[in-house]
């Protein structure tokens, strides 16, 4: 005899879409944060072996990082990876 399937309360499904939601936003915030964070840092670190008066290798990469960031997420934003 099949077991009798347990039914869903109507509330349930909607929570588990916002807890998806959540999870998905955050998480695109962490890889924004940890991939400018990268980009800076390498800037920051050639500078220092290049010894340059201005910090030029700074600003580019953060730029650079910054730009792949957002191309990154909206990238994700946009695409829906579940067709």
């Amino acid at each position: 005899m099949p077991k009798p399937q347990k039914q869903q309360k109507p509330d349930q499904g909607n929570n588990r879409k916002k807890v998806d939601a959540y999870l998905k936003y955050s998480g695109m915030a962490f890889q924004m944060g940890i991939i400018i964070l990268v980009g800076t840092y390498a800037g920051k670190k050639l500078d220092e072996y290049f010894q340059s008066d201005q910090p030029i290798f700074t600003v580019v990469l953060a730029l650079l990082s910054i730009f792949a960031a957002l191309y990154i997420s909206l990238k994700d934003l946009f695409i829906s990876k579940d067709k």
